[in-house]
């Protein structure tokens, strides 16, 4: 039987067949914070909402969400006076715009809570209220004298990003850069694909195994971190299997959070490539060489290449590469590699 749904979570237009994943079964779906006014909540401070089609409509095929609005569950009414964040950057404080009221214990006290009890629902990352005082990522005004400098970061949102500084972070306003989209939802997956190994107890063999089948995928993030997590994979057989799985998450997820470029996914595609020469005719080589240089110079999308690709791959059962995730790191229907 499926476990209840939490009380924080929100479940917004969801398919017939989605339930929820008992634990003692690995969770497939998606489990997201988010700030409430991004899925359609009348939780603002004027009353209104910021509801964002791309995160219900689309992304919401694949997600649970966990609804936060740290305004609102600080105890502050709807509709509200609207605050702002007001001396040091590092630790500002958060007034009321015209009664200068201040509600920084309030919600200091109020992050520390829930980031504790956000800690037992098992999110793959979360995504926050652009410019927000309290859920800004990045580049939230703050006040000094009266003049205003965007370098600020909301005070739940800081508060949450250092108990989980490897947790896949977004702001709604960035999701609208297609790299910057795609990049985010791959390190979701990523980090779904991750958990879903941990909580099946691995052993060595699983650990090297889920290292091989993302190759391409670490490539075409840090090259580096892709060598050194190879280097470490060959070599961690004097630790226990339990903290060589959480180095190597570490580093894992760390790799992700360094953006593609495509320098970097040519870099991969021709990797990938390499392994299908011996399968294809001088026409098909030179076709799919063609291809790559042709996503290289900004010609095509990556997903031109990438589908001549899986096409090869399949049709001649090419080993190593068939297992790739970085063939299919996320649903195919999100269409997010057609914009990059």
């Amino acid at each position: 039987m499926a476990r209840d749904v939490p009380s924080a979570c929100a479940k917004v237009p969801l398919r017939a067949n989605r339930t929820i994943v008992p634990r003692s079964s690995p969770r497939q779906t998606l489990r997201l914070g988010v700030s409430s006014c991004l899925l359609g909540s009348k939780v603002r401070f004027d009353g209104g909402h910021k509801h964002d089609r791309f995160l219900t409509d689309t992304l919401g095929d694949y997600v649970e969400w966990v609804s936060v609005c740290p305004e609102v569950e600080a105890g502050m009414s709807i509709p509200r006076e609207s605050v702002r964040l007001v001396g040091s950057v590092d630790e500002p404080r958060m007034v009321g715009v015209r009664s200068e009221r201040d509600y920084t214990l309030r919600m200091r006290r109020f992050s520390a809570r829930r980031v504790r009890e956000l800690a037992t629902l098992d999110l793959d990352g979360y995504v926050f209220k652009k410019g927000s005082p309290s859920c800004g990522m990045e580049r939230v005004r703050v006040y000094q004298r009266g003049m205003p400098s965007r370098s600020g970061r909301g005070i739940f949102s800081a508060a949450f990003m250092a108990a989980y500084p490897l947790l896949p972070v977004e702001e709604e306003g960035r999701l609208n850069d297609p790299s910057l989209r795609e990049n985010f939802i791959e390190r979701l997956f990523a980090h779904r694909r991750w958990r879903i190994l941990v909580d099946g107890h691995p052993t060595r063999r699983d650990l090297i195994a889920f290292h091989t089948a993302h190759k391409y995928l670490l490539l075409a993030h840090s090259p580096e971190r892709y060598r050194a997590l190879g280097r470490f994979v060959a070599g961690h057989k004097r630790l226990r299997i339990q903290a060589a799985v959480g180095r190597y998450g570490a580093d894992f997820m760390a790799a992700f959070s360094v953006r593609t470029t495509r320098r970097k996914h040519t870099n991969a595609l021709q990797h990938i490539a390499g392994h299908c020469r011996e399968y294809l005719d001088h026409h098909d080589r030179a076709e799919l060489a063609q291809l790559i240089a042709d996503y290289h110079s900004g010609l095509v999308p990556l997903i031109v290449p990438i589908t001549l690709l899986r096409h090869h791959i399949a049709r001649n059962d090419i080993p190593y590469v068939s297992d790739q995730v970085y063939l299919q790191p996320h649903p195919k229907e999100l269409m997010l590699r057609n914009h990059v």
